[in-house]
């Protein structure tokens, strides 16, 4: 398998990981995405099934996840 990078992509990365760690690294990447992408489709199939997320409901949740006083309880 081949694949075109940026030289500066390439720079940058020999940077962050050395030449022996690039290909773990870049995996790492791309499966991380590749999770990313498959929630945010969980996601899109249950707002078809029960309708948008309440971006209020979110923002409580997030405020209880990070130990914000102000969190509703009533939210959760």
């Amino acid at each position: 398998m081949s694949v075109s990078l940026h030289e500066g992509t390439i720079a940058a990365l020999r940077e962050r990981t050395g030449k022996r760690g690039m290909s773990a690294y870049v995996e790492s990447l791309i499966q991380r995405q590749l999770e990313r992408d498959r929630l945010r489709e969980l996601i899109e199939d249950a707002e078809v099934e029960h309708g948008p997320i309440d971006p209020a409901a979110v923002e409580a949740k997030r405020a209880l996840l990070r130990g914000d006083a102000g969190g509703s309880a009533d939210a959760a």
